[in-house]
Formats: structure tokens, sequence, C-alpha cells
């Protein structure tokens, strides 16, 4: 009966991750499209192409046109359809000529509802103004403003390098050379969204990331870039709408790569995973590009496409506070993690208005945050890292590490060009500077051994050893025999397995293992990623109901009485270490209501063996 039990449990756990995987996935498949791209092999001749296309154009009524000019080398092809024409496609006899045929979803900038903002009238200098220049650092007049390179330790960085000879390619909804622009480099790029060279921005998003990236710095005007020597490439593929397709957005990409561009920075996203867009950006990591993306803004358990595709860079937001930004997606496929803005400070650079003039604003969201890594990997390809996935390795060993951050809130920390670009020119950290990281995030300090080191396990201990110890106190008056059912129970009343909340799997959500990884006090809180208790599941109320149901099972009581005393065991440490509660807070009332809670379990518990031995 045990085995059975166990067998039942580990199949639900399995049923609820598979479960999650499938919604999830099919979830992120629910991605907007008007059109369907057909990616024809490339072995096939031409004129079958052609003969093919009518075919399709004949039996379907439409049009078969290339999606730009550039289209035509790889053989893709879009027609008007929805999903059942998609369907019917791809299972008619069109199939065998074609390597896929696939949604041609759109993705879109990624805007936090109600980013931008206006700053005031008076953040709009003119050349002979000069309003308040920052007394250390570059001479921008509103530097000091921009929390945000304050925050990164951007003027360390500027020590070593500015950039210079790299090309960052903002893919984006162009570019538009605002005043504080005049003096950064540009190289040639292409509006794939009009079919042409120039690439200016009709929608302010695209000029606000390049601003981040290269914004033209000490020239005693606006505000400061990141790698304002690097050459910026701006490629349109966002209509002033701020929609694009996953066609325009792969030929970008591929774009970049042949005409030499060292980054891309995609500070847009949406759903449905495209196979054209993943051989793109395979290519072009393949040609060395560092790739990177914004993960989203819906607040969501992973990062939404193209920061979700491997080789790309996920990046995730923090406000100026340091703490994750509210809108920030997090979980699987965050990488690190930048300053995006939260209405607390938003991201300040110049772009455009609605009336295509400059100006400067502040925004928010990951597609702020995004431009930040961007940046910072001009900066490390700079100083002669040039592999991807070194780049990646350096940004990820130089970030600032967020402790207690269960829920992947800034994948390896939070972003550090100082740190970087020195890791990055000296190959490896010295003992000085080992020492220093140390000291910066807290090694160093006592109490984060206590607070958030490998002590920060013994809470857990603690609830497990406790709720054996209770058992074996009851055991004197109450003999019994040891089971599987009654040693689950302890567990999953006290500490549940607990190490499997650090555990991340790309493209899988992480609530099952939080679900699995906690206690049963935890399970009222553990969905929603709070830390607070929820004081309906940390109380006697749910083993009250274990022991209801299950007292009259042979094997499943143990497991009730188990749940019971680990419960127990679980509030009495909580109370000791953490006592919050939804509505009550860390204060006495908070304690009490724990301790008063785990007497009651353990008198639950004590009054079920008592009846379990009068029934022997």
């Amino acid at each position: 009966m045990r085995k059975l039990i166990l067998f039942c449990l580990f199949v639900i756990g399995l049923g609820a991750a598979v479960f999650a995987f499938m919604n999830f996935q099919g979830l992120a498949a629910k991605g907007e499209f008007e059109t369907i791209l057909l990616d024809f092999r490339e072995d096939i001749p031409a004129k079958v192409v052609q003969q093919e296309l009518q075919a399709i154009a004949q039996q379907y009524n439409v049009t078969p046109q290339l999606d730009n000019k550039f289209s035509a080398k790889d053989n893709v092809y879009i027609i008007k359809g929805d999903r059942q024409r998609l369907k019917e496609l791809q299972k008619s006899q069109f199939k065998s000529v074609t390597e896929f045929i696939e949604p041609n979803y759109i993705y879109k900038k990624i805007p936090q509802p109600g980013e931008a903002a206006w700053l005031g009238e008076f953040l709009r200098p003119t050349d002979d103004e000069e309003a308040s220049p920052s007394l250390i650092g570059p001479n921008d007049q509103y530097y000091s403003k921009q929390w945000n390179l304050h925050k990164i330790g951007v003027e360390g960085a500027w020590s070593q390098t500015k950039g210079s000879g790299v090309t960052v390619a903002v893919i984006d909804t162009g570019i538009t050379r605002v005043r504080d622009l005049y003096e950064t480099k540009f190289v040639k790029g292409y509006d794939f969204v009009n079919d042409r060279e120039e690439a200016t921005d009709d929608n302010g998003h695209g000029t606000h990331v390049a601003g981040t990236i290269a914004q033209a710095t000490n020239n005693k005007y606006g505000v400061a870039g990141i790698a304002y020597e690097a050459n910026l490439m701006p490629l349109k593929v966002l209509s002033a709408y701020g929609g694009g397709t996953v066609a325009d957005i792969a030929e970008a990409i591929k774009f970049a790569a042949d005409k030499g561009a060292d980054v891309i920075n995609m500070s847009l996203g949406g759903g449905g995973e495209s196979q054209l867009m993943k051989q793109a950006i395979d290519y072009a990591h393949r040609k060395g590009v560092v790739i990177v993306a914004a993960a989203g803004n819906e607040n969501a358990n992973g990062a939404s496409y193209p920061a979700r595709y491997p080789h790309v860079i996920g990046v995730s937001s923090f406000g100026p506070d340091g703490e994750k930004a509210p809108y920030s997606n997090f979980g699987a496929g965050i990488d690190i993690s930048a300053p995006g803005g939260s209405e607390a400070g938003k991201i300040l650079q110049e772009t455009i208005n609605e009336k295509g003039e400059g100006v400067f604003l502040g925004f928010q969201g990951t597609s702020m945050a995004s431009p930040h890594v961007a940046g910072v990997a001009a900066l490390i390809k700079a100083k002669g890292v040039t592999d991807p996935d070194e780049v990646l390795k350096v940004l990820k060993q130089s970030s600032r590490v967020i402790q207690d951050d269960g829920l992947n809130y800034y994948g390896a920390g939070q972003l550090n060009a100082e740190a970087a670009v020195k890791l990055a020119t000296e190959g490896q950290i010295s003992f000085s500077d080992f020492f220093r990281w140390l000291r910066d995030n807290g090694y160093l300090n006592p109490g984060f051994w206590i607070d958030g080191g490998a002590v920060a396990l013994l809470p857990k201990v603690l609830m497990v050893v406790g709720s054996y110890l209770l058992a074996w106190f009851l055991r004197v008056y109450f003999p019994f025999t040891w089971t599987w059912s009654l040693s689950s129970g302890l567990i999953a009343g006290s500490s549940g397995l607990f190490f499997l909340k650090g555990i991340y799997i790309f493209d899988l959500p992480q609530w099952p293992f939080r679900l699995l990884g906690s206690s049963i006090p935890e399970l009222g809180n553990t969905l929603q990623g709070t830390d607070a208790l929820n004081p309906l599941f940390a109380s006697v109320l749910i083993p009250i109901i274990l022991i209801a149901l299950l007292l009259g099972h042979p094997s499943g009581k143990w497991f009730a009485i188990g749940s019971t005393l680990g419960v127990a065991a679980c509030l009495t440490v909580s109370a000791v270490y953490d006592p919050t509660l939804w509505g009550l807070g860390s204060n006495h009332l908070a304690r009490v209501f724990l301790i008063l809670n785990a007497l009651l379990c353990y008198g639950l518990a004590r009054l079920a063996l008592k009846n379990e031995s009068q029934a022997a």
C-alpha cells in the first residue's frame, strides 16, 4: 500500500509538471499572426518553386509574395491566412517541398502600460542652455538623473573602454538622429517594414533604446549612453504602432550578422515559437554575434520570445530600489537583470514625441533593461572578448548576485558594467578583486551566513528534525511502527522537498517545483511566490481535514498523523525565524498565532494516536 501511495504522489507531481508544461507551451503557441510563412527547400529548383507558388495561389486564392528583397535568397514567401489555412497547408502536398510552414507571428515592442511619461517641459534643453551639469562624471546636463547608469557602475567601465570599434544593431522601430545622437556614429541599416535603406523612427521606442546603448556623452547636452563610442546599426522591423512580423525580424537578424554587427538588441517580443527566427538566431550566433532581448512585461513565469530562444540573453528588469520591477517576467529563460525602471524612477533618454520632435522621455519596461546589457556587451567585446558564449559568461560572473532569489527574478544577478569590463580586460579576477567581490556581495558579513548562506538551510533542517522528535516523543506514550507513510507525512508537513525550489528547466514553468518543494503551511503562498504565509494553510485547518478524511484508512492515517506533526514543527520554527503572515505582518501577534496553531496540531496528533491505541 505504501508503495502505491508513493507512486501516486510521484504520478500526481509529474502530471502537474507535464500539464503545466503543455499548458505553458500552448499559451506560448497562441501568438498573433495574419500571414503564413512558407520556407521552400534550398534543393528545389527555382522553376519548381514558382510552379508550387502558382498552385498555392490557385488552390487558396491568395497571392504569394516575398516579405522583402532579402527573402528571395532564402526562398521564404508569405501568404494571407489564418489557423485553419495553416493546418490545411501543413497537411497538404506542399509540405514535401518546404522546410517548414508556420505562422508569421507578430512580435511587438515590449511596453509597460503607461510606460512613457513626460518628465516635464524643462527637460527640453537647447544648445546654449546648461541645466545642472553633473559635478562628477560626464558633463551631460541630466546625467545626474540617470540613476540606472550609476546603478551599473558605468563610470568604472568607461575608465577602460567606451565601446569604440564595436557595432550594435538595434532591431526595433528604427532610430531618428535626435540632437543627442548627432555625435554618435552610425553604420548603414535597413527599414524592413517599408523596404528602404533609411530606417528612421516613427514611434519613439527604438530611438529611446538606442540612446541607452550609445547616446552621445560628455557633450554638455542631454544625457549619457553606455557604449557611446560604439556604432549603431538601425534596423526597423516594427511599424509606427509597434508591431512587426517574425519574417522581418529574422531577416534583420541575418542582415545584422552579415553586415558586421557585434551585438544585437531586441526590445520586442511575443508569443509563438518560430523555426525561421530560431534559424536566424543560430546563424548570427555562429557568426559571433551577441544577441540580447527583453524578457517581457507580463509579470509571468518565463521569458517571452525571442528572449526564450537558445543563444539569446534574456533580460529582466529592476527599479531604482534594486527590486524586481512589478511588470517584469521572471523564472526560466532569465539570464541576467538590468535597470528597466518603475514608477519610482524611469529610464531617461532623448527620443521623439508623437510629432517627431526630439524630447527627453522616461520609459519603464524590460525594453529599457535589455539595451543596458547590450551596451555592456559592446564594452566587453571592445576589450577583446569576441565569442558570444564567453561574453555571456563574463556578464554572469561579474553580476551582483542577489541572495534568496527563489523565483529567479534576476538570473545570474544584476548587471555590473565595471566588474564586467574589468573581468574582460584581465581575463581573471585577482585576489584583491575577489576580496572586494566578497565584500560587495556581503559574503564577509557574518549576517550573510546566518540569513542567506549555507546556514539558511537550518530552519528547514530543524523543521524536519523537529517533526521526527515530536513523533519519537509520542511513540513513548503511544507505541507505533515507523512507516513510509508516516515519514512522508512528516516531510510534507514540515519542509516539503525544499531543494526542488531552486531547479529551473528552460521553457518549463517553475511553479510545479515550488509546489513539490513546499511544506503544507507554505502551499497557500507558493504559487504567488510571496514570502508571507497564508493563515488558512499555516494553521491547524489542513491537519484537521487530513485526520478527518484519512483516520480510518490503514496507511493514509499515518500520513495524516505525520503531516500534522510536520506542520506543528514547521509552525514552531517559523514562529522563531520568520513569523510573517498575511494580514498580520511579522509582529508578536503573528508569532502567537503560529505557536498556538503548532500546539493545536500537536494536540490533534496526540488525540489521533490515542484513538489509534485504543482501537488496537
